[in-house]
């Protein structure tokens, strides 16, 4: 699977040309991280941020600081969740409010869509009032959820029927991520729509992927949590073996971060995982759902994947023990069920 990207290497200052275009009304050093499919400007101020309307589908640990940095660049959001409470803090900053998703993309030039799972995305795009029956050609749709390539491929279908244009954009990041504006897009579908959307994903992204045909992201995504899930059930067997033969947890994790396998989840997360604390950032129940579906993913192209089977095990056992809202670092507890189970 070829990357349709254009990877922008960093340039010594001395080198750096003077901006000549608005696309480069940011600092060369930020294209250091970004990743543009296109050097065609793009709307920057926020005059012509706000000139476009957005709608955002689904208010939950992802979706509201997402639309929260959107709405503090100046854009025009319109907002939609099922609880409608969840609403209320985007519309004290500013945002509007829509009874469903239809009239979110009936009034809106372009709709993000953040959904738990593939049941909820499909609900809230094709169901009763759902986006399809609003959205128009000339507007656009991101998905920018976690589901698999074929309930990626039913939107989008649903979606370009009706002459609207169709973007899968799930994200790599959790909580913080989104807050901060760095999370990493991996979309594919309608260029154009890509092309559109990308003032408004480097709003809430540091970095952005354009991947081809719709399915390509959602497998990225897939591919990706996979990989996670493993390593944190894998860092979680680390730390209760150190404990086992009496080495300090924390010294452990120190080590690891400054080694070879470093990632910023172990240090983000040891510390809490050692005291028994789980803040939720990435629910487990979601991890557990994307190793299924990454699963489910190398199953249909007959791919072994021992380690990521392992792993899913585990988190379907935490999930056994009512832990499926707290952040997925808490998979650490199945292990130490299994512990006493032995003992």
């Amino acid at each position: 699977m070829a990357l349709c990207s254009i990877f922008c290497p960093r340039i010594p200052v001395r080198f750096r040309p003077k901006p000549i275009s608005p696309f480069f009304s940011k600092p060369m050093f930020a294209l250091s991280y970004r990743v543009y499919s296109s050097l065609q400007p793009t709307p920057s101020t926020k005059d012509e941020l706000g000139s476009v309307s957005i709608g955002f589908l689904g208010m939950g640990i992802m979706g509201s600081p997402m639309a929260q940095n959107l709405l503090k660049a100046g854009c025009d959001v319109t907002v939609w969740n099922r609880t409608k409470s969840k609403c209320d803090p985007l519309v004290g900053l500013g945002a509007k409010y829509k009874s469903s998703p239809e009239e979110v993309t009936a009034a809106c030039d372009l709709t993000f869509a953040m959904l738990a799972d593939p049941e909820s995305a499909i609900d809230v795009a094709c169901g009763k009032n759902g986006a399809v029956s609003g959205i128009s050609s000339g507007k656009g749709y991101v998905d920018v959820s976690t589901v698999d390539a074929a309930s990626s491929i039913l939107i989008s279908k649903q979606i370009k029927d009706t002459g609207a244009l169709f973007l899968e954009a799930p994200v790599s990041g959790s909580k913080k991520p989104a807050e901060d504006g760095q999370l990493i897009f991996l979309t594919a579908g309608d260029k154009l729509l890509y092309e559109k959307a990308a003032p408004f994903l480097d709003i809430m992204g540091k970095s952005r992927f354009y991947l081809g045909d719709v399915g390509n992201g959602a497998a990225m995504k897939l591919v990706v949590n996979m990989i996670m899930g493993s390593m944190m059930a894998s860092f979680a067997e680390g730390i209760l073996l150190s404990q086992k033969v009496g080495l300090d947890p924390n010294v452990m994790v120190e080590v690891v971060s400054q080694g070879a396998i470093n990632a910023p989840m172990y240090s983000l997360k040891g510390p809490s995982m050692i005291k028994s604390v789980y803040p939720t950032a990435f629910p487990l129940k979601h991890q557990q759902k994307d190793m299924r579906l990454a699963l489910g993913l190398a199953e249909s192209v007959s791919q072994s994947t021992p380690i990521a089977a392992a792993a899913n095990e585990l988190y379907k056992v935490a999930k056994s023990y009512g832990l499926s809202d707290e952040d997925f670092s808490a998979v650490i507890e199945a292990l130490k069920a299994a512990r006493s189970q032995q003992s």
